[in-house]
């Protein structure tokens, strides 16, 4: 069914017709207001987290179609991603690229860093893989992350690839990104499935911008922030958040611009404390304490309050009466949240992470190669696997498993067990972080 637009709403400007993002066959539709001049009705598509494939069958569920999807989600979680503190990892968190298209001071050092060659990063196809594998176990929130990942050329048929997995489990698919080449993919990635980006922008000042950059760009970032709220008006129902680290003598009077931001804008804007990372020259004299940020915040709004935060949040979130939108406040230096943590990391080069903070990985990239001969696994290559391992598992009546249930499954699983059963409790102390190797924040993955 197609959209169906009144006589008057097509004589709008361009720029108040419906985005391709909505004019999709795979979106159900719903009746809205039309905003002045006109009050005649259109047909715009109900948002839905995630689309549907095309080729699943649209119908009311019959009783055993329930009945299954009770038994699914009364079905207990993984243990393979489940910790010796009780902590369910339900939050994917991949890097899909090392390159950058800016140079923030506290993500890279000024020299920047040496790049993986191109055949140790994970393809495409071994990303799909890995989600499908994860999304199996109980995975149900998928971030991809870089570098910068909005530069790699096949972004938008990886996130279809990913999109597709709805129907398995997955409810969110998310994007951290600096926003710079975001505008012009924002539509195909909402087609595609994206539900939420969390926008890393340190100033509102465009000459600070370029100072913590080391780039240009600040206008750029801005249209893709715009871009998202007006999409979310006709019901992209794309969650944005703004990620701001704030530094000591550097960009602390952006504070209150940023929570300024939300009283008319529907965005969250979360106050991230600064984080020890190779090269990038953290001190504790330029590390701004969150309760030092919302008490600046209350000398102007005393009327701030907190909001009751969700079961695996990362951030504080507050708001003000009156305000649109919300802040937050990442708060790992001084007040961590490991107790509740329900993230994994899979670096560019194929390393699951368990902490960001933690220094030990596993190569899940090497055990997928393994079964190529150590190369890069490409379409072709998957979908020979796919069947040797299919054609196994019906020779053997009665199993079950992920994909075909073969041994590269449970070789990973188990692998991707033992490490979550080695994360610890929590992360080490400010005292302890700064002396500890660990990667840039760059090849880990935002």
């Amino acid at each position: 069914m197609a959209p169906v637009l009144s006589h008057s709403f097509s004589k709008l400007p361009a720029a108040r017709m419906l985005p391709r993002f909505l004019r999709q066959s795979n979106y159900g539709y719903r009746r809205i207001t039309a905003v002045a001049p006109t009050r005649e009705l259109l047909h715009v598509p109900e948002y839905h987290p995630l689309p549907l494939p095309d080729d699943v069958e649209r119908h009311a569920p019959t009783q055993q179609e329930s009945r299954t999807k009770r038994i699914r989600a009364a079905k207990p979680f993984s243990s393979f991603l489940t910790d010796n503190f009780s902590r369910q990892h339900d939050y994917l968190r991949i890097s899909i690229t090392e390159r950058c298209n800016l140079r923030c001071t506290y993500c890279m050092p000024e020299e920047g860093v040496p790049l993986s060659p191109a055949s140790h990063l994970l393809t495409t196809p071994e990303i799909a893989y890995l989600s499908a594998l994860f999304v199996s176990q109980g995975v149900t929130k998928i971030r991809l992350t870089g570098g910068e990942p909005t530069i790699r050329q096949d972004i938008l048929p990886l996130m279809r690839s990913i999109g597709n997995l709805r129907p398995k489990g997955l409810r969110e698919l998310c994007l951290t990104t600096n926003g710079i080449a975001l505008y012009r993919k924002l539509d195909s990635m909402a087609e595609a499935g994206l539900t939420g980006v969390n926008l890393s922008l340190d100033t509102l000042d465009p000459f600070q911008f370029q100072i913590m950059t080391r780039r240009k760009g600040f206008e750029m970032v801005m249209k893709s922030i715009d871009r998202i709220l007006e999409m979310n008006k006709v019901g992209a129902g794309i969650k944005l958040k703004i990620n701001c680290v704030v530094m000591r003598g550097i960009n602390e009077r952006d504070i209150i611009p940023f929570v300024e931001m939300g009283e008319e804008k529907d965005v969250e804007v979360r106050f991230i404390e600064y984080m020890p990372f190779d090269g990038n020259k953290w001190s504790q004299q330029k590390m701004l304490s969150y309760r030092e940020m919302l008490d600046m915040i209350r000398t102007k709004y005393p009327a701030l309050e907190k909001v009751q935060d969700h079961k695996n949040n990362t951030s504080k979130t507050y708001h003000i009466p009156g305000f649109a939108g919300r802040i937050g406040f990442i708060t790992s230096m001084t007040h961590n949240f490991c107790g509740s943590c329900n993230r994994l990391r899979i670096t560019s080069d194929g390393n699951l992470k368990v902490c960001l903070f933690g220094n030990a990985e596993v190569s899940l990239r090497d055990l997928m190669r393994k079964h190529n001969g150590g190369q890069p696994i490409d379409e072709a290559a998957m979908e020979a696997i796919k069947r040797v391992e299919m054609d196994r598992r019906q020779a053997l009546p009665g199993s079950t498993g992920v994909l075909g249930c073969g041994d590269r499954e449970r070789e990973l699983l188990e692998v991707i067990g033992v490490a979550v059963k080695r994360k610890k409790e929590k992360h080490a102390g400010m005292g302890q972080l700064e002396n500890m190797k660990n990667r840039p924040m760059i090849l880990i993955g935002g």
